[in-house]
C-alpha cells in the first residue's frame, strides 16, 4: 500500500496543540453556543429552564454536565424548523434524515456552517491520506442525505477532483474506477463489498485498480471487514464518523498513518461518553453512548445530543485531539436474546473468519413459542458449490457464535448474490418478533 502518511506543515495549527489550547478554545465557544441556543431555540430556552440551569453557568468544561440532553425525538418533536436559531430566511441548505422510522429529522446551515463542514471534511480527507489534485469518487447518496454533499464540498475544498457518481448503478460504478482512475473512495463498506463482487464477476483483479484509500462510514464495520478490504484492492481503508444532526460526515475521522481510533475535530464538536441507562458522564477510557454539543453551528446548535453510538473516547496519538474507538454497535441496534446482548458487528467478526462465505450477511429475529431465535443469513462462495461444503461453513460460522458470544443460532447459506445488497446503510437486522 501507498505511504499517505501527512509531510511536515500539513495540518492545521490546532491539529497539534497542547490540551490546554484545546480547552481554552471550547470553553469559549461552548459558552457561545449555550447561548446562542438559549437565546434563539424555543425549546433550548424551555428545557435548560426547567432544568434551573443559565449558560452564565458553564464555568469550566464539566459544567456542561449539568445541561440537559438533545434527542433524535426533540428534533422531530419540532419538525421541522422549530430547532433553527435564525431566520429561516439565513438557512442556505437543508438536510433530513430518511424518516423511515417516523418524521425525519430536519437540519439546515447558514453559509458559515456550510463553510465549517467544509472544511472539517477537507480535514478528514487529508487525515485519510488524501491530498489536492487526487481524484476522489463519491458513492455516497446525494440529496437529503449528508454523505454526498458532505464529502463533495470536503474534497473540494481539499483540492481534489470530484467524480459525483452517488450510489448504485455498481457495474457503472466499476467502469468509471477503472476509466477515471480515482485515487480516492467515498462509500459505505457494505457497498464496497458489492463492488468488489462486481470487480470478481468480470474478472478484474481488485488490486490492481488505482485506489490507494476509501473512507468508510455511516454504518458501524469491524477492523476484520477492514482487514478484508484492504487486502482485496491493496488500498488504504480508513473510517469516518459523522451524523447529521450534529454536522454531516467529518465529525471525526482515522488518521492513515496510525488507523487507531477516529480523531474528533474537537474545536467544533465536543465530546462526552454518559452511562445509556442513567445518562451520567463516564471518564475518558469507558465504554459508554457517544453524546456531543456543537461548538460553532450557527444554524441549528445541538446541545447535549445523544447519538446512540456506542464508543469510548482516548487520548489523541496522531493528532493532539481525543480519538473516538470505532463505533461497536448502536444501543437501538442492540439485539437480546435470551438474556444475551448482540450487536450485528459481533455476528460480523465471527463471519469473517470462515472460509468459504462471503462477508454478505443479514440477521432475522424470531420468535418460536416464548422463545426467541436467530437466524444468521450468508452467503457460499462460488468456490463452496455443494451441500456438503456449505454445511461445514454454517457448522463453523454456528461454533464460533455459540463459543465467543454465547448464543445459539440458525446458519442459512443462500448462493452468491442472493442477499439484497445496499446503496447506502446496510440492513443488517430483521426483526420478525411478534410485537407486544
Amino acid at each position: 500500500m501507498f505511504d499517505l502518511a501527512p509531510k511536515p506543515g500539513d495540518l492545521d495549527p490546532i491539529e497539534t496543540a497542547s490540551r490546554d489550547e484545546i480547552a481554552a478554545l471550547q470553553l469559549d465557544r461552548l459558552r457561545w453556543s449555550l447561548r446562542h441556543a438559549y437565546e434563539n431555540v424555543a425549546h433550548y430556552r424551555k428545557s435548560f429552564d426547567e432544568a434551573g440551569v443559565h449558560p452564565d453557568d458553564l464555568k469550566t468544561l464539566a459544567d456542561l454536565g449539568r445541561f440537559p440532553f438533545t434527542h433524535k425525538q426533540t428534533l422531530r418533536d419540532n419538525y421541522p424548523f422549530g430547532m433553527y436559531a435564525v431566520p429561516r430566511e439565513q438557512v442556505a441548505r437543508v438536510h433530513a434524515s430518511s424518516g423511515t422510522t417516523g418524521k425525519p429529522t430536519v437540519v439546515g446551515y447558514t453559509r458559515n456552517d456550510i463553510k465549517t463542514w467544509a472544511t472539517v471534511m477537507a480535514r478528514s480527507l487529508r487525515a485519510a491520506g488524501a491530498r489536492p489534485g487526487m481524484i476522489c469518487h463519491v458513492a455516497y447518496g446525494y440529496g437529503l442525505f449528508t454523505g454526498g454533499l458532505g464529502a463533495h464540498y470536503g474534497a473540494e475544498e481539499l483540492g481534489m477532483t470530484v467524480v459525483p457518481i452517488s450510489g448504485g448503478m455498481t457495474e457503472r460504478q466499476v467502469s468509471l474506477i477503472e476509466d477515471f482512475r480515482p485515487d480516492v473512495i467515498m462509500v459505505t463498506p457494505s457497498y464496497m463489498l458489492a463492488i468488489l463482487d462486481e470487480y470478481r464477476a468480470r474478472g478484474i483483479d481488485p488490486r490492481e485498480t488505482s485506489l490507494k484509500v476509501g473512507v468508510f462510514g455511516a454504518e458501524p464495520w469491524t477492523n476484520a471487514m477492514r482487514q478484508e478490504i484492504e487486502t482485496a484492492f491493496d488500498m488504504h481503508a480508513v473510517d469516518i464518523y459523522g451524523l447529521s444532526e450534529v454536522m454531516g460526515p467529518g465529525v471525526a475521522n482515522e488518521c492513515v498513518e496510525t488507523k487507531d481510533g477516529l480523531h474528533i475535530w474537537e474545536d467544533h464538536f465536543y465530546p462526552e461518553i454518559i452511562d445509556p441507562v442513567t445518562g451520567e458522564v463516564l471518564p475518558d477510557g469507558e465504554m459508554g453512548e457517544l453524546v456531543f454539543t456543537s461548538l460553532t453551528k450557527e444554524a441549528m446548535p445541538v446541545i447535549r445530543y445523544r447519538t446512540r453510538d456506542l464508543t469510548r473516547l482516548l487520548p489523541g496519538t496522531a493528532r493532539s485531539m481525543r480519538r473516538m474507538e470505532k463505533v461497536t454497535g448502536r444501543s437501538d441496534d442492540m439485539m437480546i436474546l435470551r438474556g444475551v446482548n448482540v450487536f450485528p458487528t459481533q455476528i460480523e467478526e465471527q463471519l469473517l473468519r470462515v472460509e468459504g462465505l462471503a462477508p454478505h450477511y443479514q440477521v432475522e429475529l424470531t420468535r418460536s413459542g416464548r422463545m426467541d431465535e436467530m437466524t444468521v443469513h450468508v452467503e457460499a462462495l462460488p468456490t463452496h458449490a455443494d451441500d456438503a461444503q456449505r454445511a461445514a461453513s454454517a457448522a463453523e460460522l454456528r461454533t464460533h457464535i455459540k463459543n465467543v458470544i454465547g448464543i445459539s443460532t440458525r446458519i442459512a447459506v443462500s448462493d452468491p448474490g442472493v442477499l439484497e445488497r445496499s446503496m447506502g446503510k446496510a440492513k443488517r437486522v430483521i426483526d420478525n418478533r411478534p410485537k407486544a
